[in-house]
């Protein structure tokens, strides 16, 4: 087998400009005392960088004629090459519950299911880097006041701290993407608990951003209602994207004392 077909159904975009798969390979460097598990290696542009560096790795790939292709060219990972959906997977057991970092040249059309799971494993994954789409790496790295803070920047930022690297042009690719790529580094912050209830947290950034154009005085009603008393506050006068993770941390405990007080307001 020479090579692999890009399948557009899984978002492949291979890289060929070998420079830059170095480049993105060193990446996991920053985290030297972890195994790694790199995610969609296609036909292995990174893994071929990754495998001199005699650390502990796994590769994780969905498409079949992928996985062939990496067992007839990388025999040496031949007991580690895992022929699952990431999504799907049970990270307890890649590495025995041991904690390793992420690596990959990640499909564009689940980039962002990607690093909510890496959330929701956020113990086990104290590193993740790796390429995706410029406009995603954008959100992660955004900050408060930005165009493009938003959801995963607040989720993603609770836990962890962003780096966007560098920039990876169209031209580069095979096929070539209708967008720029760019590289990040996430690393572990030091937060062990947010402070609030976690699960609220998340309704109310992701309610309030699915009506960013709206102040949070019309934005936070689905939750708590259209007369609820906390609306007179000021802070109801912005919007959810002037908001920093420690206030929207604080504005989930204000809602969350709200609803647990008597009498509760009626939701419209």
């Amino acid at each position: 087998m020479k090579s692999v077909r890009p399948k557009k159904a899984l978002g492949q975009h291979f890289l060929k400009d070998l420079s830059i798969a170095k480049a993105i390979a060193d990446t996991v460097d920053r985290f030297p005392e972890y195994p790694v598990l790199e995610v969609g290696p296609g036909m292995g542009v990174l893994t071929q960088f990754l495998v001199p560096k005699q650390r502990e790795l796994k590769v994780v790939e969905i498409d079949d004629e992928s996985v062939r292709y990496l067992r007839d060219h990388f025999p040496e990972l031949e007991d580690d090459i895992i022929a699952d959906d990431f999504l799907k997977m049970h990270l307890d057991r890649v590495f025995d519950g041991r904690s390793f970092v992420l690596i990959g040249n990640y499909p564009y059309n689940i980039s962002s299911q990607i690093f909510f799971k890496m959330l929701d494993n956020r113990d086990r994954i104290p590193g993740c880097t790796g390429m995706i789409q410029r406009e995603v790496a954008q959100r992660l790295a955004a900050g408060p006041g930005s165009k493009t803070y938003g959801i995963l920047s607040v989720l993603v930022q609770a836990w962890y701290d962003v780096d966007y690297l560098f920039t990876v042009d169209e031209h580069v690719f095979n096929p070539p993407p209708k967008v720029k790529s760019a590289v990040v580094s996430i690393r572990r912050n030091d937060v062990a608990e947010l402070g609030c209830d976690e699960a609220l947290f998340k309704q109310v950034v992701k309610t309030t951003f699915n009506q960013r154009r709206k102040t949070l005085r019309n934005g936070i009603k689905p939750i708590v209602g259209a007369d609820c008393p906390l609306l007179a506050d000021p802070l109801f006068d912005k919007r959810p994207e002037q908001l920093s993770v420690s206030e929207f941390v604080q504005l989930t405990n204000n809602v969350h004392a709200y609803l647990n007080s008597k009498p509760k307001c009626q939701t419209e």
